[in-house]
């Protein structure tokens, strides 16, 4: 039954895809914007375009993987550079920073459309956004943005579930926002900064962590590790090898979360009242 149900809202999905005569895709790479890139390439064909965003706060193993996705699926793919790092409101990082980036990318995209005569501009927002503090809803908003995932009501899981019906690789990837999501807000964001949590991150995955993230406080890094592979950084001698690489890269202090990773910790500031 409750497979039933995904399936419904898959065809959904797919007669709201019908309707228009052709669309462009936010298209990060991640599961839900790789699964509806997907979907409207079926659907739609030539007349879907699959659209990637390049800035410091993208990192290359981002980059490489909506290359290799759309390579994989046919997707007619185009990058674009974005400049979110020239708006103030972004770069000092404040809660609702998303919608500085977000107000930039979906301005960028739009005019894209307009240019290429496309109907719609559609993102992969779901239904699990709609529960979480999402300022970036704000700017889709603004800018007529269409989230046809949201509007049928599909959760992370059911995106995951039908991507793996599908035989997408993205179906079981951990989420990977944006590098900018890695600092507090307040701490001002420079592409110094990004550099350093993208090189500390890349080590880590090189060791074969998967879902993590390098919080960076300016002189401390604090690593989340997902509860599973969190005991893999307790052997002394990689913990050792992670606080030497990491000084290397430029932290004065690496630590590690007691807690377990969990997405959108950093929000966990706003509902004590900080900023």
């Amino acid at each position: 039954m409750v497979q039933q149900e995904v399936q419904c809202k898959e065809d959904r999905l797919v007669g709201q895809l019908q309707s228009y005569s052709s669309a462009i895709v936010a298209f990060s790479g991640g599961v839900d914007s790789s699964y509806l890139a997907f979907m409207a390439h079926r659907v739609l064909g030539e007349q879907a375009r699959a659209v990637t965003a390049l800035s410091p706060a993208v990192s290359e193993t981002q980059r490489k993987m909506a290359r290799e996705f759309a390579r994989l699926h046919g997707l007619r793919h185009q990058f674009i550079e974005t400049g979110e790092m020239d708006v103030d409101g972004y770069t000092s990082n404040p809660a609702n920073r998303c919608y500085y980036c977000k107000t930039e990318l979906y301005g960028r995209l739009d005019k894209l459309r307009e240019e290429q005569g496309i109907e719609v501009l559609l993102d992969g927002a779901n239904l699990d956004d709609a529960s979480d503090y999402r300022p970036g809803r704000q700017a889709a908003r603004e800018k007529s943005v269409s989230s046809p995932l949201l509007e049928c009501s599909m959760s992370k899981d059911e995106i995951r579930r039908l991507s793996r019906k599908w035989g997408l690789k993205t179906w079981d990837k951990p989420a990977m926002p944006c590098l900018s999501s890695r600092f507090p807000y307040g701490v001002t964001i420079t592409e110094e900064k990004l550099s350093q949590v993208e090189r500390a991150e890349d080590f880590l995955r090189g060791l074969g962590l998967r879902n993590f993230r390098v919080r960076h406080h300016e002189s401390l890094a604090r690593l989340e590790v997902d509860g599973q592979e969190l005991p893999m950084l307790l052997d002394p001698e990689l913990m050792q090898r992670v606080h030497e690489r990491l000084r290397e890269i430029g932290y004065l202090y690496v630590t590690l979360d007691l807690k377990p990773f969990r997405s959108g910790s950093l929000n966990d500031a706003l509902n004590h009242g900080a900023r």
